[in-house]
């Protein structure tokens, strides 16, 4: 019952909303998995990000695709606690630090890898700013380094941003990028691995065309980031050179 529900919202509420309401321009699918175990990793800009990359795989597949979300934000009350689990088969994941007593945080994506399952994780944490990478948090290299041989695929999303911000509920149409980066797996050093990460999904971001209808957006958006970031009395990371103007500050 529950896979036909699971069905029914993507075939007509998800999947028209992205690919109709707004529209989506997908860059390099073939290096998409075909299947599991695989984990994807995404900057996170919007809460629609999750359902755009679900959209990326056949609904057939789409029992086996298992985001990754925060426990403190999706488990505030029932509803939602009940929504995400059984319907979109969410893994909660405590943030801010683990204890010893609360078992193993990632016991439940190293099951779903287990079962040739596709996680979705989005390595900042939480939605950063426009334009910007929030640095990464740890956990995406220690499930690597549990599962040396499962391909990590990196994603840059572009345009959720502006579709459905932080603090928005009501999206505006908006056609969106999407750029799958190359496969890598655990290379037996963490600060390697993240930096190989890091680094294609910056990669994909330079490769938004500046003739791309987005492309100017995504510019006044970062110039939006960075001023909030200067208002906040903090050092401004390291951004686009091609924004004519601004100082790129670098924070180390």
């Amino acid at each position: 019952m529950l896979n036909i529900l699971r069905y029914l919202l993507q075939a007509l509420v998800i999947r028209p909303l992205i690919l109709g309401f707004l529209g989506m321009n997908l860059n390099y699918r073939e290096r998409l998995p075909q299947s599991g175990p695989a984990v994807i990793v995404a900057n996170h800009n919007s809460h629609l990000d999750a359902l755009l990359i679900m959209t990326l795989f056949p609904l057939s597949s789409i029992s086996r695709i298992r985001p990754v979300g925060a426990l403190d934000y999706f488990f505030k009350n029932p509803i939602m606690a009940w929504c995400v689990t059984h319907i979109f088969r969410l893994i909660p994941i405590r943030r801010g630090g683990f204890r010893v007593s609360q078992g193993d945080p990632l016991r439940e994506c190293s099951e779903a890898l287990s079962k040739n399952e596709i996680l979705v994780i989005f390595p900042e944490g939480s939605r950063s700013e426009p334009g910007h990478l929030a640095p990464f948090k740890p956990g995406i290299s220690h499930l690597a380094r549990r599962h040396p041989d499962v391909p990590v695929i990196p994603i840059f999303i572009h345009g959720l941003e502006t579709v459905l911000p932080k603090g928005s509920f009501i999206p505006i149409p908006f056609v969106c990028d999407v750029y799958v980066g190359n496969a890598t797996c655990w290379n037996g050093n963490k600060k390697i691995f993240m930096e190989q990460i890091r680094y294609e999904i910056e990669t994909m971001r330079r490769e938004l065309s500046p003739r791309s209808t987005n492309w100017l957006l995504s510019r006044q958006l970062e110039r939006v980031g960075l001023k909030k970031q200067r208002m906040r009395g903090q050092t401004p990371i390291q951004t686009d050179p091609l924004l004519s103007g601004i100082d790129t500050g670098t924070a180390l």
